[in-house]
């Protein structure tokens, strides 16, 4: 739910997660409108083309090869993965930033 850019601690997906800004669908209506109003049969020139954007860019596998996704798990694998991922947490400190100011004589 939160990417590591916003400081997340363990991204885990499954295999048929999406993983984009937005839909194939809506994004190949978009990037592909004028290919798709020239196409002779525009549901099955859609059907390729949603296919092929999902293929290189929303599912996990390309998340996790750009280190979005830290591993891509089986369903049956979730519990496990969430335990051993709090477990890792438990030991996990965040130090502080040191004091920019002392306390000033009033």
């Amino acid at each position: 739910m939160s990417p590591k850019q916003m400081g997340a601690d363990l991204n885990l997906a499954w295999p048929t997660a999406e993983i984009a800004v937005m839909g194939p669908e809506a994004a190949v209506n978009i990037i592909y409108k004028r290919d798709l109003v020239a196409a002779p049969d525009p549901v099955a020139r859609r059907k390729a083309l949603v296919a092929e954007y999902t293929a290189r860019f929303a599912n996990p596998y390309v998340a996790a090869e750009r280190g979005y996704v830290d591993d891509v798990i089986e369903p049956s694998q979730t519990r496990r993965e969430l335990v051993r991922g709090l477990q890792l947490c438990l030991r996990k400190t965040v130090e502080r930033p040191p004091r920019k100011h002392g306390n000033i004589p009033l």
